[in-house]
């Protein structure tokens, strides 16, 4: 959303981004657009999304903007309700396909109330789009209403010196969530001589720390916390191997396109992916990763192979190169002004 906010008033708009304060949150850094973050007494659960839709009905009722801006259905229900009683225009951007995430796979209850939701609210936006093209193709089908797509990528820097990379270093960068194949990763450490650095939070952090602790791979697996996005790259340069698998039970993974998957490839670092649709079609038209099942086995034969064939990797890594030509900001912000210059 930084970068959408930053393109935007880029582009003569004037925007105002609104999250959610968390204990572990980092200070604010200065950006070119307005920010405001939402403090609540609850973290999670049914009462964190409850009060968080109050607290931000009641806060976006104080302003009278151009046009509300709904990122992810979590957030769809009070932006609606404040442009039908402001009279103001919507837009929906879906980051994910929420009701299918790991967490609600289970919970029937739970996803029926976000699916009644986000039936009642996305007829009312005035344009909705999502991060990949499969993505957008199911949501449209789902909801039968129409749904673009604008891919989260980062800015081409032709004129950037990438680090020296680390050799055998592999590098996960994001939540530490249910269904990123971290566990698997982990313990594929034991078959491969490298190292892993794990960057990102989660509901999982705990649990994979003592996992590394409990299989004694302190000295080759690394976590390093939050980083800052304008720091993150730094980190990413100097990986071997960057790592985007995901288990297949959750719809919201199998349709994803994650930030992390051009992150790689603007750094110029080969990827493992899963076998999904928007990974397959990217890397069949550049093959910038190996596409892996999500098993201990199987990551571990992978590393080991890739670490053994130069030929292969310094493909992978050149068309990286070639691949950022053809996904970057540069281009998807012609679209993402066009959507809001016409509405």
């Amino acid at each position: 959303m930084r970068r959408h906010a930053t393109i935007l008033v880029n582009a003569g708009f004037e925007v105002l981004l609104v999250g959610r304060l968390k204990s572990s949150s980092l200070p604010l850094q200065e950006e070119v657009f307005g920010q405001k973050r939402i403090n609540c007494i609850f973290e999670k659960g049914k009462l964190f999304y409850l009060e968080f839709n109050l607290r931000l009905l009641i806060f976006l009722l104080g302003k009278s903007p151009f046009l509300f801006l709904a990122v992810d259905l979590d957030t769809l229900l009070p932006n609606t309700l404040a442009a039908i009683l402001k009279s103001t225009k919507l837009t929906f951007d879906s980051h994910e396909y929420f009701t299918e995430v790991p967490e609600l796979v289970n919970r029937s209850d739970i996803k029926a109330i976000w699916n009644e939701i986000a039936k009642i609210c996305i007829p009312y936006a005035a344009k909705s789009y999502t991060v990949g093209e499969a993505l957008a193709a199911e949501l449209s089908l789902k909801y039968n209403q129409p749904f673009g797509f604008i891919q989260n990528v980062p800015p081409l820097n032709t004129n950037q010196s990438l680090a020296m990379k680390t050799p055998r270093l592999i590098v996960y960068q994001g939540a530490l969530n249910k269904g990123r194949a971290l566990e698997p990763l982990i313990l594929a450490m034991k078959l491969f001589e490298g190292k892993l650095l794990v960057i990102g939070e989660g509901d999982l952090s705990d649990s994979l720390r003592l996992l590394v602790q409990t299989e004694k791979l302190n000295e080759k697996v690394e976590f390093a916390g939050w980083i800052r996005p304008a720091e993150l790259q730094q980190y990413t340069q100097k990986a071997w191997l960057g790592y985007n698998l995901l288990e297949p039970e959750s719809k919201s993974y199998y349709f994803s396109l994650a930030n992390k998957f051009f992150d790689y490839i603007h750094a110029e670092v080969p990827q493992l992916c899963p076998p999904f649709p928007e990974y397959i079609s990217i890397n069949n038209k550049f093959e910038v990763a190996i596409i892996c099942q999500a098993k201990v086995e199987e990551i571990a034969s992978t590393l080991n192979n890739l670490a053994n064939d130069q030929e292969l990797y310094k493909k992978l890594e050149n068309n990286c190169r070639m691949a950022a030509k053809a996904y970057n900001l540069q281009r998807e912000s012609v679209k993402l002004i066009q959507i809001y210059k016409a509405i």
